[in-house]
């Protein structure tokens, strides 16, 4: 029952988060930059709600074009039941780092078979470069949480947290924390990694012919992971301080604390994410490709590091 309502609570925030910082995105960062007043900050909430009440309009009459939205909602909100947002994981003794990373992918494979099922030209090219990209992002992810298992001699996302927050920043994961840092543009499908997307190019590649819940399911989803990711990225990376510890008289105020505190360090890095998209134009493919082949050298390094127990 514990199990249950712990879940309830952080699928809840997930998805209220998502949506909440996507909107501090563009309002105070994005909108700022470009000398703009910008949306309110609650306007993701209005997109969902308008999308939620149009007309489903759809290519096909096959109740499959259903499933991927869904699919890619489910996939999400279970990975975030792994990452340590309320304390440990909710479901860290059911699934580890390999289940995160089998997941977070699949919610990428949702998106392909939704263009896959379209029948618009714009929407197989947004699948192919969905696809271009998660083969080159995803090595990054891997080998960053490979390294972080190795230093805590355990696959769980909470044990990496746990032993980096006993133990302090390592070399190996301070090199490898460093390359996701700098992958974390494509893996939240932000500028100038939006090239899947690319509405000015393929005119939303993938979603082009999705429209009503359908886009509400995919937006929500995206936003969602978004935190989840970041969120994780955080508490593995930079889990400290330790106030739960600090304040073990109260556990209610500890989590309170804790949380509000991983709260900030999300916004820290979203704001970063929101900075970087509102002054760098989009890459083209093979510049994109270039970078990350980098980047996959820079988490190998961190990895040898791990290896040899640095």
């Amino acid at each position: 029952m514990t199990t249950v309502i712990g879940a309830s609570i952080q699928i809840g925030l997930v998805l209220l988060l998502g949506p909440l910082f996507e909107g501090l995105m563009r309002t105070l960062v994005r909108a700022r930059i470009h000398s703009r007043q910008g949306p309110p900050i609650l306007q993701p909430f209005y997109d969902i709600f308008k999308l939620l009440i149009k007309a489903d309009v759809q290519p096909t009459t096959s109740w499959v074009y259903a499933l991927p939205p869904v699919f890619c909602m489910a996939t999400i909100l279970t990975a975030s039941l792994l990452v340590p947002i309320l304390g440990e994981g909710i479901l860290g003794q059911y699934g580890d780092a390999i289940l995160f990373i089998y997941l977070m992918t699949a919610s990428v494979v949702a998106i392909v078979l939704a263009g896959a099922m379209s029948a618009s030209t714009y929407a197989f090219l947004g699948l192919a470069r969905e696809i271009m990209m998660m083969l080159t992002v995803e090595p990054v992810l891997i080998i960053w949480l490979v390294t972080a298992a190795l230093s805590a001699g355990s696959l769980s996302l909470s044990d990496m947290a746990a032993w980096n927050l006993e133990h302090g920043p390592s070399v190996s994961m301070i090199i490898a924390g460093l390359a996701v840092l700098l992958a974390i543009q494509a893996q939240v499908g932000k500028l100038p990694f939006d090239i899947a997307e690319a509405d000015q190019e393929i005119m939303g590649g993938p979603f082009i012919e999705l429209s009503g819940p359908k886009l509400a399911m995919f937006e929500w989803a995206l936003w969602a992971k978004q935190f989840v990711f970041v969120a994780m990225l955080v508490q593995i990376f930079a889990p400290w301080p330790d106030v739960a510890a600090a304040l073990a008289g109260s556990v209610a105020l500890g989590y309170a604390v804790s949380v509000l505190l991983l709260l900030a360090k999300v916004l820290v890095v979203v704001v970063l994410v929101a900075l970087i998209d509102a002054v760098n134009p989009r890459l083209r493919i093979e510049q994109a490709m270039i970078y990350f082949v980098s980047i996959i050298f820079l988490a190998a390094i961190g990895l040898a590091f791990a290896i040899v127990g640095i």
